[in-house]
């Protein structure tokens, strides 16, 4: 599971809201509620941006770190 679902995820539960109340209160499907918090890889941010604006969040470049392996 990605980072970005774990978060949405937590968030949503934390605020005691069940995927539908989510889809609702963020203007998106529950489908994509559920693709969003299973790891689906084809996403679209802009839909991804309007559910984390309700915790406060929203997408950002972050730097790669690549760990070695031995």
């Amino acid at each position: 599971m990605s980072t970005l679902s774990q978060f949405v995820k937590q968030k949503r539960k934390s605020q005691n809201l069940t995927q539908e109340e989510l889809s609702l209160k963020a203007g998106v499907g529950l489908r994509f509620i559920r693709d969003l918090e299973q790891g689906k890889e084809t996403i679209r941010m802009d839909k991804v941006n309007l559910v984390l604006s309700l915790f406060g969040h929203e997408l950002t470049p972050t730097k790669i770190v690549h760990h070695e392996t031995r």
